[in-house]
């Protein structure tokens, strides 16, 4: 019997998952558009290597950053690319970006994939360019790029390799779906990765409220060739499926307070992740597309499809029947911690997970927010061992500081502390607000700090040419009034005439 540690807090939710489970995955049809996004991580932007006309190839690289954090775009199908163009993004920040739109020719043609099956000579640092170079970034919502995932580095000695399937949001089934239909997909990721951090030891975390999905992954552990790893179920509590959460659940290990799982050993993977990594070092694809699910009250055939990259949302709720009444909202993630969506003309990008289309009551923080009553129930739901009352009112009040040492930055946004609040109040709403003021001010703080260095070493230049010059003009004066000086002449006596 393997053995479960526990975690402080979470909650119990009504998953709303057998929605979008029951129904067989499909495969989302080929839009008539596809929009890429060049918006990449740290806000910077991808440079594109393609132009307008220009025919562009199934799997064919169009934009690429050259940074290690930013792994290049690959076009999902044949087609023209129409536009580079400003455009909304499904972005925090609401704000518009560069994006590159393609318009499908229907041909769907492929570069020639060249996959390595037999990847065991393949050295760690060779697979890690090979990730990079197929786009891959994690699948489980927050698309970190894997490369540098899997590269903790020598002073961080890896011994485990966690997979994550503990999908533990309400609504949310696209790792279940993969789990039950490509299970080797899943476990032949976990192989290749294995041998990248060069440890023998996984462990494959999965709530036990997925039996299909469990006995398909026990099935395929059974044919062999999978030494080390083991499918470990774990209860269904919201949130085991954070990745510090399913780590402790699993191992006891907690990551360090401002760290990250490697400073305890270990290095989480999304199972989607997992599978993209397989296929990429096996057949040579890129990451192109994806499961996500199209769930909610507000559409009319809930389902899990395998979309391409790029893909308009509308065509996607179209595909399942369109929007019933009842469409109110439109949230790109799940219900407690994803982020709404302006309109359906925005694409489906690489961390898209789900597309909610919420009807009444499925969102928290919609009914109407009263007083706290420091009852202390969110402190109690906190698995990060927080105090979310305390973290309101700092925040509430802009007192930085204090919020930060109540260790606002350990904060996962899960939204346990909303669902346990009896007055309703949208916590996380007030942490994410304080945490972009702190992050505001460290860039202004950061900008300010370059500034005055680059005034300092400004000011050091001129001071540098002004003593250069000043010892210019002095040996320069010098060698004028050496050359005013009188020609000093030896006087030698004349030597006398020798007589005839």
């Amino acid at each position: 019997m393997f053995k479960l540690w526990s975690f402080s807090g979470g909650v119990h939710l009504d998953t709303h998952k057998e929605e979008s489970s029951r129904v067989s995955l499909g495969t989302a049809r080929l839009p008539e558009m596809l929009i890429y996004p060049l918006q990449q991580r740290g806000g910077r932007e991808a440079e594109p290597v393609v132009e307008p006309g220009q025919r562009v190839l199934k799997g064919q690289v169009i934009a690429r950053d050259g940074h290690p954090m930013n792994p290049p775009i690959h076009t999902a199908t044949s087609g023209i690319v129409r536009a580079i163009e400003e455009r909304e993004l499904p972005h925090p920040s609401g704000l518009p970006g560069l994006c590159i739109v393609i318009e499908a020719d229907g041909e769907d043609e492929a570069l020639e994939f060249a996959g390595t099956p037999d990847y065991g000579a393949i050295s760690p640092d060779e697979l890690r360019a090979h990730i990079h170079e197929a786009g891959i970034v994690g699948l489980g919502g927050a698309a970190f790029p894997t490369a540098v995932k899997v590269n903790p580095g020598e002073q961080r000695p890896i011994d485990t390799l966690v997979l994550n399937g503990a999908e533990c949001e309400p609504y949310i089934t696209c790792d279940d779906a993969l789990l039950r239909h490509y299970p080797g997909q899943v476990l032949g990721g976990a192989r290749i990765l294995m041998q990248i951090l060069e440890v023998d030891r996984c462990l494959l975390g999965i709530e036990d409220d997925m039996p299909e999905a469990i006995a398909a992954l026990n099935e395929e552990l059974a044919h062999g060739g999978y030494p080390g790893v083991e499918i470990v179920p774990v209860p269904a509590i919201y949130p085991t499926g954070g990745e510090k959460q399913l780590i402790q659940v699993l191992t006891g290990r907690e990551v360090p307070a401002n760290g990250i799982p490697a400073d305890a050993g270990i290095v989480c993977q999304n199972v989607g992740t997992a599978a993209a990594i397989y296929r990429a070092i096996v057949h040579g694809e890129p990451l192109i597309e994806r499961i996500v699910t199209v769930t909610g009250q507000g559409v009319a055939q809930p389902q899990n499809l395998l979309a391409r990259i790029g893909t308009p949302i509308a065509d996607l709720v179209g595909q399942c029947g369109g929007y019933t009444s009842q469409a109110q909202r439109l949230i790109l993630g799940g219900p407690m911690m994803g982020l709404a969506l302006p309109g359906d003309d925005l694409p489906l990008v690489k961390a898209a997970n789900c597309i909610l289309v919420a009807g009444p009551n499925e969102v928290i923080g919609e009914k109407q927010a009263l007083a706290c009553i420091r009852c202390g129930a969110c402190a109690q739901a906190c698995p990060v061992g927080l105090l979310p009352q305390q973290l309101y009112w700092y925040s509430r009040a802009d007192k930085l500081e204090r919020a930060q040492d109540y260790k606002l930055a350990d904060c996962i946004e899960c939204g346990c502390c909303d669902v346990s609040c009896p007055s309703h109040i949208p916590l996380v709403q007030y942490f994410r607000a304080a945490k972009s003021r702190i992050a505001a001010k460290e860039r202004d703080r950061l900008k300010a700090e370059h500034a005055r260095e680059r005034f300092e070493a400004r000011q050091a230049r001129k001071d540098e040419e002004k003593r250069e010059k000043a010892e210019s003009a002095r040996r320069k004066k010098e060698l004028l009034e050496k050359a005013k000086e009188p020609a000093q002449v030896d006087a030698q006596p004349a030597l006398p005439a020798q007589e005839a």
